[in-house]
């Protein structure tokens, strides 16, 4: 076993210390893996695949890169001159990639917090876009607006944006405002109103749906609608009962006013 104290030829360290350090390698690179599989049993029900494997993956080369820069440091390499270097390229590149980098940041705690998942129709306030998630990757995410046009928006924009998730909970309020004509009986145009509503099997009946006089505005009697309906078949309700209720409102003689302007000229 001499040979493990024997120095070797124009180098610094000992056989010995030449398979010591070896050992640290590779036994980084078995921590390495095991650290990636445990990571990825954890991660995968908080995040989609792909954003788990990238993690997975920087785990796993960071521990390798840790254990190599222990195993040459034991060596007595010295690395003065590689980090001055190092850091130097690393503050250039941190300035050229830091979008890239609030991206990528942006996008894990996407996939953790999970404000919006793929199929849901959203509302970015900030950026005035309403569309459905399609995908939702590392980098960036992609929305298909409401008239057809397939945007691509930055995760660092989505995630520090104001968003107005449409599908989040599985009830959602219909709000209408219908008028009606001062000389009408309002009684009997609310429970008209009421009856159409409750006979629409989509609209949920708890909470009980709404209908109130909210505004003496200057041509009309505003009546306030307010009902819930499942947030899949939001739209469609609502379509339906402004329809249903302008018919029976026709049907009932009750009039729906327009607006209308007196312009007086001041001459008697």
């Amino acid at each position: 076993m001499d040979w493990i104290d024997t120095a070797l030829p124009g180098f610094g360290f000992t056989a010995g210390q030449l398979l010591f350090a070896l050992i640290v390698i590779v036994v980084g690179i078995i921590i390495g893996r095991i650290a990636r599989m445990t990571s990825g049993k954890l991660l995968s029900s908080v995040m989609s695949e792909n954003a788990s494997n990238l993690i997975q993956r920087i785990i796993y080369y960071t521990t390798i890169i840790v254990a190599t820069l222990a195993a040459l440091s034991y060596l007595g390499i010295d690395f003065t001159g590689v980090l001055l270097a190092g850091g130097i390229l690393g503050i250039v590149i941190g300035f050229a990639t830091q979008s890239v980098v609030a991206n990528l940041i942006s996008g894990i705690f996407l996939q953790i917090d999970k404000p919006v998942s793929i199929g849901d129709p959203i509302g970015i306030i900030d950026e005035h876009l309403y569309g459905v998630i399609l995908e939702i990757n590392i980098l960036s995410t992609s929305i298909r607006t409401f008239d057809g046009v397939n945007l691509r928006i930055p995760n660092e924009k989505l995630f520090t944006s104001t968003i107005h998730n449409f599908s989040k909970y599985v009830a959602r309020r219909v709000v209408i405002t219908v008028g009606i004509a001062y000389h009408e009986e309002m009684k009997k145009a609310i429970d008209i109103i009421l009856k159409t509503i409750n006979e629409n099997s989509l609209v949920l009946a708890e909470p009980a749906p709404l209908v109130y006089v909210d505004e003496l505005s200057d041509s009309s009697v505003n009546l306030s609608i307010r009902m819930w309906a499942p947030s899949s078949v939001w739209f469609e309700v609502r379509t339906e009962i402004v329809q249903q209720i302008k018919k029976v409102l026709d049907e009932a003689g009750i009039e729906i006013p327009f607006p209308q302007r007196v312009i007086w000229n001041g001459k008697s």
